[in-house]
């Protein structure tokens, strides 16, 4: 009999059993999913955005399809942290998942006001920032396009963090690495790369656009080698580890990541169509890498061969 392929991974000093990891926003608390995935064979869990007060999200429409991916702009709707440590993480502490909790505000004291509180509460592994929120103290500037503004968010959180801090960076920008390097010159145990991408689409029916707020994020399958290419430029540029997300349906499409250099990856769009889709990677990559007569997974990361 084949030896399994040993799928564990050591990421910013958290051991995971694998690399696989359900993308923030598109897995809800964990719980909606219960019913159709064993989640404890998941790497991880990152959970919704949370903020330091409820939000409501934005009007509909909130969701367009296009082609090979979907448009949002759900808003960031969440419970708020309170809600969250008190109706949300006893599940997920009993579960016994690693729990990779998205914060984000909109100014730096409200991610504050969210970190500390999440400190004070058990079973969280890391915390992942949302830098894709504009910064309502200083005119609106998005954190995430700013590298000053990048690097001193970090630093003020890490500097209060009981726990390792996941920069998910966005790709609205014109160097990523500029600002990979200034989340890890901020104190950034890893990073995320990357969010969605700023698009819009309209009706040639009503010249309506398709979504309330105009545009929106752009996420799916479309934009995998756009984003493969920047986890692959991240890699490169900083010396702390780098988790893929961009359009991972499958197997092959998280191996192509882990090739790049990425130490994990996350499932998104994929799981509003298919909630099992993180555990159908995950069987994927075990399949792949016996294919391919690895014994682990360590066997793919950072392995792409010169052309």
């Amino acid at each position: 009999m084949s030896q399994v392929p040993d799928l564990s991974i050591e990421l910013a000093g958290i051991h995971l059993r694998n690399p696989v990891i359900a993308a923030s926003g598109t897995f809800g608390y964990g719980e909606e999913f219960e019913r159709f995935v064993d989640l404890r064979r998941i790497g991880a869990i990152a959970v919704k955005g949370t903020s330091a007060q409820p939000i409501e999200g934005n009007l509909p429409p909130r969701l367009f399809p296009t082609a090979s991916g979907m448009l949002n702009s759900i808003g960031l709707e969440n419970v708020g942290v309170d809600a969250f440590i008190r109706d949300k993480m006893p599940f997920l502490r009993n579960m016994g998942l690693a729990v990779f909790v998205n914060v984000f505000g909109f100014s730096e004291d409200e991610y504050l006001e969210v970190i500390e509180k999440l400190n004070a509460c058990a079973g969280i592994a890391a915390y992942e920032l949302n830098i894709s929120c504009p910064n309502t103290k200083h005119g609106g500037m998005v954190f995430g396009t700013s590298a000053a503004a990048t690097q001193a968010l970090t630093r003020r959180l890490k500097d209060r963090s009981m726990r390792p801090v996941i920069v998910k960076l966005s790709p609205n920008v014109t160097d990523i690495v500029e600002l990979a390097r200034a989340a890890e010159a901020g104190g950034a145990d890893a990073l995320t790369v990357a969010n969605t991408y700023l698009a819009m689409a309209i009706d040639t029916e009503t010249f309506k656009p398709r979504i309330y707020t105009v545009t929106g994020g752009l996420s799916g399958p479309a934009i995998r080698p756009i984003t493969l290419r920047m986890v692959y430029q991240c890699v490169r540029g900083v010396k702390i580890p780098v988790i893929g997300l961009g359009g991972i349906v499958e197997a092959e499409d998280a191996a192509e990541y882990l090739l790049a250099g990425a130490s994990a990856i996350q499932v998104g769009t994929a799981n509003f169509y298919d909630p099992r889709a993180p555990l159908h990677v995950l069987e994927g990559l075990e399949r792949l890498l016996a294919r391919r007569g690895l014994s682990s997974v360590t066997g793919l990361i950072g392995k792409m061969k010169p052309s």
